[in-house]
């Protein structure tokens, strides 16, 4: 496809070390795809959360609460801005993410919002832990330092 569309979440790096990274498809309805082409989407605020299925002891769904802007030329059936949307993940990989998530204190972050090969939209979320404030700052540094180098090195030859 012509159209790039990639949106990313660029506090999830700065907020959060990131752990394991996973792909999904979202559940959409005909305007949201349309919105998320158009470039009208934000997961700056998104977050996943893994429910339990009812009547089904120890099996989880994993959804996501993120923000996708009304479509323009919808009509009044146009989707909720801010609603929960299942992800699509094998039944393995739902159970390898909630057994990290809930043996430790790991949260599930959406990092790339996407569009693939195919025209599907595509999710991708890690499994993180939270940075404290002096990680953050120690982070910071080292990017510093970093530049600083590659300055450095540019001058020199």
């Amino acid at each position: 496809m012509a159209n790039v569309l990639n949106i990313k979440n660029k506090k999830a790096r700065r907020d959060y070390e990131l752990l394991d990274k996973f792909i999904a498809g979202i559940q959409l309805y005909g305007t949201e795809i349309k919105s998320i082409r158009s470039g009208k989407a934000s997961i700056n605020d998104s977050f996943c959360v893994l429910l339990p299925i009812v009547n089904k002891p120890n099996v989880f769904e994993l959804w996501v609460k993120m923000h996708i802007s009304e479509y323009s030329h919808g009509t009044c059936s146009n989707h909720e801005p801010k609603r929960n949307r299942k992800l699509l993940l094998n039944r393995k990989e739902i159970d390898k993410i909630a057994k990290k998530v809930i043996a430790s204190s790991l949260t599930i972050v959406p990092t790339r919002l996407f569009i693939n090969d195919k025209g599907l939209a595509k999710l991708e979320f890690a499994i993180a832990r939270g940075k404290k404030y002096h990680d953050k700052r120690q982070d910071l540094k080292l990017k510093d330092d970093k530049r600083e180098m590659d300055k450095l090195k540019k001058m020199r030859f």
